[in-house]
C-alpha cells in the first residue's frame, strides 16, 4: 500500500466569534510543509492507497478514496463542490444557502447535520461517512467522538501574526489538501487556473474603468441586540487580498492585527474612510443601513453616502469561503465598481 504523508504545521487559536448571522469560516491557519500534491503523488486515485495526515487535532488514517463526506464548515462544503463532489452532510444547510453563492450549489439530497457550533453527532453517524472535515476551534471538544465515526480532518483557519500564513494562502493550501485526499488534484488545478483568469479579466475591467488602485472599504453588517454591527475588513483578510488581486486597495487601516481579518467597529469609524468606495454585505431582511443608519447623522454626512458611492454586494457574498466564493466576490465587486 502506498502511504502518502502530508505533514501540517497547525497552530491552535482562541475561540472564534460566534455567529451573529455571519460567522467566520476561513482565515489564517494551516501551512503544509510539503506541497498539497507531494512529489510522487499520483493524480489518479488508486483504490488501494492509504493516506496518513497529521492535522490540528491528531492524525487521520484514510483508506481508499472518501466518497461520503460530511463538512462541518461552509468553506469545506464549498471546496468539495468546486471539485465536483456533493457532500452527504453539511452543518447548517439553510445557512449555507443563505450566505454562500456558488455554482454548483448543494443538492437537495445533502443532509443537514446540525449547526457548525453544535453538530448533531447522531445525524452524522446515520450518514455513515468515510470522512469528516471540520475546524479545530469548533470541534476540539468533540474531536474524539467525530474520529470515532469516521476519519476526521481538522484544519486550523486562524493563526496569530507571528505564525505568518495569510488567509488567502491558507484557503489555497486547504483546498489543495482536500483535493489530494479525494483524488481530485487535476480538477483543483483547473479550478485555481480559472480563478486566476477571473482575477486577470477583472483587473483589466477595473483598469479600463479608471479605477485601478482605487480605495475601497469592505464591510459585512448585521444587527445584534438591537444595534448594528460593522465588520470592517483588514489588510490580512482573504477578502481584501482578493480585491487587491484585481487592482483595488483597502482604505481601512487598523493598527492592531486582527486574527479573523476584520475589526468590529461603530459608525464612528467611517469618517476616516469616507473618501473610499463603500462595499457592503448585508442580508436583505437585516439591512442595517436601511434601518439603524437611515436617520443617523454621522452616516448621512459621510462623503461616500452623499456622493452615492455605497455599493451592495448581496448577502450571499461569502468572504470566508474557497475559490468559488472568491470568484463571486470578484464578479460582484466588478459589477458595481466597473459596470
Amino acid at each position: 500500500m502506498a502511504v502518502l504523508m502530508l505533514v501540517f504545521m497547525m497552530a491552535g487559536c482562541g475561540n472564534a466569534n460566534q455567529d451573529a448571522g455571519a460567522a467566520n469560516s476561513a482565515g489564517k491557519g494551516t501551512s503544509p510543509v510539503n506541497s498539497a500534491e507531494p512529489k510522487g503523488a499520483d493524480a489518479k486515485v488508486d483504490i488501494g492507497r492509504g493516506l496518513e495526515i497529521k492535522h490540528a487535532l491528531g492524525t487521520a488514517h484514510i483508506e481508499g478514496t472518501p466518497t461520503r463526506i460530511v463538512a462541518l464548515e461552509y468553506t469545506y462544503a464549498e471546496d468539495l463542490l468546486a471539485l465536483g463532489i456533493q457532500p452527504v452532510g453539511v452543518a447548517d444547510v439553510k445557512g449555507y444557502q443563505t450566505w454562500v453563492n456558488t455554482t454548483p450549489g448543494l443538492d437537495d439530497s445533502v443532509q443537514d447535520v446540525g449547526t457548525r457550533q453544535e453538530p448533531n453527532l447522531e445525524a452524522i453517524m446515520a450518514l455513515e461517512p468515510d470522512l469528516i472535515i471540520t475546524t479545530d476551534f469548533r470541534s476540539k471538544d468533540i474531536y474524539d467522538k467525530l474520529e470515532g465515526i469516521a476519519p476526521t480532518l481538522a484544519f486550523s483557519p486562524y493563526q496569530d501574526e507571528k505564525n505568518g500564513v495569510d488567509q488567502y494562502q491558507e484557503m489555497i493550501d486547504t483546498f489543495n489538501t482536500i483535493a489530494n485526499v479525494v483524488g481530485k488534484q487535476e480538477e483543483a488545478k483547473q479550478v485555481l487556473a480559472d480563478l486566476d483568469k477571473t482575477y486577470q479579466e477583472a483587473a483589466e475591467k477595473i483598469k479600463a474603468a479608471g479605477k485601478e488602485n482605487a480605495e475601497v472599504t469592505l464591510v459585512q453588517a448585521f444587527s445584534n441586540q438591537n444595534s448594528p454591527v460593522f465588520r470592517i475588513f483588514t489588510d490580512n483578510s482573504m477578502a481584501i487580498q482578493i480585491l487587491n488581486k484585481i487592482g483595488l486597495q483597502n482604505a481601512f487601516k487598523d493598527p492592531a492585527f486582527e486574527v479573523y481579518g476584520y475589526a468590529e467597529k461603530s459608525v464612528e469609524a467611517f469618517p476616516a474612510v469616507q473618501d473610499s468606495d463603500f462595499l457592503y454585505i448585508v442580508q436583505q431582511d437585516d439591512n442595517v443601513f436601511e434601518t439603524y443608519m437611515k436617520e443617523n447623522q454621522v452616516w448621512k454626512n459621510l462623503n461616500f453616502v452623499k456622493e452615492n458611492r455605497t455599493y451592495p454586494l448581496g448577502g450571499d457574498s461569502w468572504v470566508f469561503g474557497g475559490p468559488l466564493s472568491a470568484k463571486t466576490l470578484v464578479d460582484k465587486a466588478v459589477s458595481v465598481i466597473a459596470p
